[in-house]
């Protein structure tokens, strides 16, 4: 078993029996897919909810509109079938207390609403999710069963 590991603002996907991880999750959410037929997982390290806050050359995997998209698109180039692919959210946390009430201070709380978004554009369900909070996290998940292992700063491991 190998450990394929995504950093911030990245995506790969890994093939049973390897796990994909990834750390440092704060506000950043983890975005995970997994198709229990062919055994191939995808993880993207979301970093901001939409593409259009770009400037300059576009990275795809640091943006939800544009990540979970590409994300599909590598796994189903690998064999995975979109009609099977299920979604496990982690991360999303506001790392910080702000006194205003600005909706663009709400970095985390933002991306999760993204990632759920353009989840339901393509028609994939969230299976279950671990978000919110003021907690960092690191995930990985099993691509041979779709079990994500957890790890919160001083809150210990769960798995969804």
């Amino acid at each position: 078993m190998n450990i394929v590991k995504v950093g911030m603002a990245d995506l790969n996907i890994a093939k049973s029996p390897d796990h994909i991880r990834t750390t440092g999750l704060g506000s950043c959410v983890g975005v995970v897919l997994f198709d229990s037929h062919s055994k191939i997982s995808g993880m993207a390290h979301v970093m901001l909810p939409d593409s259009s806050l770009s400037k300059g050359l576009l990275n795809v995997a640091k943006y939800a509109n544009t990540a979970i998209p590409k994300l599909i698109e590598e796994m189903e180039r690998a064999g995975a079938n979109t009609r099977r692919i299920v979604a496990k959210l982690a991360g999303g946390a506001q790392m910080f207390a702000f006194t205003s009430t600005s909706d663009t201070m709400r970095i985390g709380p933002r991306n999760v609403e993204a990632c759920r978004m353009a989840l339901q554009e393509a028609r994939i369900p969230i299976v279950a999710e671990d978000t919110g909070g003021n907690c960092g996290r690191t995930i990985e998940l099993d691509s041979c069963t779709g079990m994500l292992n957890i790890r919160t700063v001083n809150q210990g491991v769960k798995e969804i």
